[in-house]
């Protein structure tokens, strides 16, 4: 009887564990349920690393295991926050429309009028644009949250790879989507409210439930977006998928040459991460309150693969440890709970130093310690990489101009 996945797989075991009592633990240390050891906002803060997580996942599968440096998946994130972002602000205003004029009936007509003046008053619009047209409607817009993103990505994907670019020319392109979409969305005109973003996001609809409970239950929905995640991404990267998926990444010539299309499964992985991402962002939005042009910046994106490459990439628990990691250490010193240091002449603020504290790590990671932060646990757990042999496949181009040369 062949082992089953998980029985192939007991990282995946034991990461569905350590996450499990993560989330119990946090859950009962809360102000909504036990003594309140954890404030809210820390709930808030590792309910939103989680997401970020899930995010790091995607990147691992596209970076670490397809060998495709995308610098533009954090528009993805950005934009399913938006799509979840425009029905939690639409339903908001509706009901602060509706309360204000509980003793006059208004007509359709009216109440649409009123909500586009409400949201779009402060870049001196009055008219609800057609993008919001399902925004009353929370089916259609977790509809959106992952189309939108998908089919971005499957356009700008097929593009991409059918012209074959690769390497530093495809993670530029992908760096410009990002800019031209972030530009976009700072315009009043592309729908959105400009570079004031959605705001209020934190106000659910219809959710009676104080910020204490309503921030326990997204931190459950982040964990389990979590988990699903790594459950998926582990199971393609278990299969025969992620064996040519690795194939691509270390040889991709030889991989076309055996037959595959190449094109294809880069499409496909390009367009299944974005989708991920999308999701995360979703997720993460409605816990952070606010989102706005700016968090769709390229270099968002840029430290999104930094925090892969800390974790350790090709390790899908790797890329979960350096978001996590990263994201809860920058918490701590650009939250101002890191004293200052004064030196006489010059006093050290962290808030400032943080970002170049993040370049060192990730150039001494590069340098010394390729495997990242999943290199500790590799060397707990005696773990070492497969030993790929077998026979040659063919000489090197060294070889062959020794052998000329000696004829």
């Amino acid at each position: 009887m062949r082992p089953g996945f998980l029985a192939k797989n007991p990282s995946v075991i034991w990461f569905l564990l350590i996450l499990a009592i993560f989330t119990l633990t946090i859950t009962l240390l809360s102000h909504a349920y036990g003594p309140g050891v954890i404030s809210t906002s820390m709930v808030k803060t590792l309910g939103k690393t989680l997401c970020l997580c899930l995010i790091a996942i995607a990147m691992d599968l596209v970076w670490g295991y397809t060998g495709i440096l995308s610098l533009g998946h954090f528009a993805f994130f950005g934009l399913g926050g938006y799509m979840i972002g425009m029905w939690l602000m639409y339903e908001r205003t509706r009901d602060i429309v509706l309360a204000s004029a509980s003793d006059f009936p208004m007509t359709p007509q009216e109440l649409q009028d009123a909500i586009g003046s409400q949201i779009f008053g402060v870049v001196g619009s009055s008219n609800l644009p057609a993008i919001w047209s399902f925004a009353g409607s929370l089916p259609m817009q977790l509809l959106l949250v992952v189309l939108v993103p998908g089919l971005l990505a499957l356009v700008f994907g097929w593009l991409a790879f059918r012209s074959r670019v690769a390497g530093v020319y495809l993670s530029i392109l992908t760096q410009a989507m990002t800019l031209a979409l972030s530009l976009y969305l700072f315009q009043n005109e592309s729908g959105l409210r400009g570079n004031n973003g959605l705001s209020g996001l934190q106000n659910i609809p219809g959710l009676s439930a104080d910020q204490d409970h309503s921030s326990v239950w997204f931190l459950w929905a982040s964990a389990l977006a979590l988990a699903l995640g790594y459950l998926l991404a582990a199971a393609i990267v278990a299969g025969k998928f992620g064996s040519v998926m690795r194939g691509i990444r270390d040889d991709e010539a030889r991989v076309r040459f055996l037959g595959y299309p190449v094109e294809g499964f880069k499409l496909f992985v390009f367009a299944l991460t974005a989708v991920i991402a999308a999701i995360a962002g979703a997720l993460y939005y409605p816990q952070a309150g606010i989102i706005n042009p700016g968090e769709m910046a390229p270099i968002a994106s840029i430290y999104l693969a930094v925090w892969v490459a800390i974790g350790g990439r090709g390790r899908l628990y790797g890329a979960v440890m350096g978001a996590f990691f990263v994201s809860i250490v920058s918490s701590w010193f650009t939250g101002g709970r890191v004293p200052d240091v004064p030196l006489g002449f010059y006093t050290i603020k962290w808030v400032d130093w943080w970002q170049v504290l993040l370049g060192l790590a990730f150039v001494l990671v590069t340098l010394l310690a390729p495997k990242g932060l999943s290199g500790l646990v590799d060397l707990i757990a005696g773990l070492r990489s497969p030993r790929r042999g077998g026979a040659p496949l063919g000489p090197d181009a060294g070889s062959l101009q020794q052998e000329e040369a000696r004829e």
